[in-house]
C-alpha cells in the first residue's frame, strides 16, 4: 500500500477526537511532504538534529512534535518552532525549556512523561514528581504550558501488561485533571499498541511504521 493509503487506513481506525502524530523518524522529508499534501499536519521526531533538518526543508505549517528523550543542551535548537514536546521527564528539563522559550517570546506546550513501563530503557518521572511540578509550574515557568501526560508501555506481546500500564496512566491523567482542568492531552499508543491505548482513553497516538513502513 502507498503512504497515503496507509495514512487513510490508520485515520479510519481512530475516533474523531484522537489526534494522530505521524512519526517520521529516519524517513525522508519527501515522505513527510507527501503526507502533508494529503492533509496530515502533525509529525513526530525522536532526534533533535533530524527534526531541525526536516523543519528547515518542509512547509512551516507542519506541527512538529518532539517525542524522544530530550537532552537539556538540545532544547535551544527547537525552541523557536516546536509545536509540542512530549518527553518532559524532569524538572531540570522543564526549567531549560522555559529559559529557551523566553528567548523567542514563546510559550511552549509540553507533556509530562510518566514512567509506566517495567523496562529500564524507558524514561519518565514518577506520579509524585509530576504532581509537584503541576503544583507550581504556572508561576515558576511562565513560558511553558503543560497540557497533558505521555507514556510508553513495555515492548511486549503481553496485551494484559500493556493494558495495565495504559490504565495506570489514564488514572494518573484523570486524577491530575480533577485538580488541573487545563490538562487536555493524553499521549499514549504507538503502531503496535495504539488500539489498546485508544480503548483505555488515549486522545493522541504516535504512529510510525503502520504509516511509513518498517524502519531499517
Amino acid at each position: 500500500m502507498s503512504l497515503i493509503e496507509n495514512l487513510k487506513t490508520v485515520r479510519e481506525s481512530l475516533p474523531d477526537d484522537v489526534t494522530l502524530v505521524a512519526v517520521s523518524k529516519t524517513k525522508p522529508a519527501t515522505d513527510v511532504k507527501t503526507l502533508f499534501d494529503a492533509g496530515q499536519l502533525d509529525f513526530g521526531e525522536n532526534r533533535v538534529q533530524e527534526l531541525v533538518e526536516k523543519y528547515e526543508q518542509l512547509p512551516k505549517e507542519i506541527r512538529w512534535h518532539l517525542i524522544g528523550h530530550l537532552q537539556k543542551n538540545k532544547v535551544k535548537y527547537i525552541a523557536e518552532f516546536v509545536h509540542l514536546i512530549h518527553s518532559v521527564d524532569s524538572e531540570d528539563l522543564l526549567k531549560e525549556i522555559d529559559k529557551q522559550s523566553k528567548k523567542h517570546n514563546r510559550i511552549i506546550n509540553c507533556l509530562l512523561q510518566i514512567r509506566i513501563a517495567e523496562e529500564d530503557t524507558k524514561f519518565g518521572m514518577e506520579k509524585r514528581e509530576a504532581q509537584k511540578i503541576l503544583h507550581h509550574c504556572k508561576t515558576e515557568y511562565p513560558n511553558v504550558r503543560i497540557i497533558g501526560l505521555m507514556g510508553m508501555a513495555t515492548f511486549t506481546d503481553d496485551e494484559k501488561q500493556v493494558r495495565k500500564e495504559f490504565v495506570f496512566l489514564k488514572d494518573c491523567y484523570d486524577y491530575f485533571k480533577f485538580y488541573y482542568p487545563y490538562l487536555k492531552v493524553l499521549s499514549m499508543g504507538m503502531s503496535g499498541d495504539y488500539k489498546i491505548a485508544v480503548e483505555e482513553g488515549s486522545n493522541m497516538v504516535r504512529i510510525g511504521s503502520s504509516i511509513f513502513g518498517t524502519r531499517m
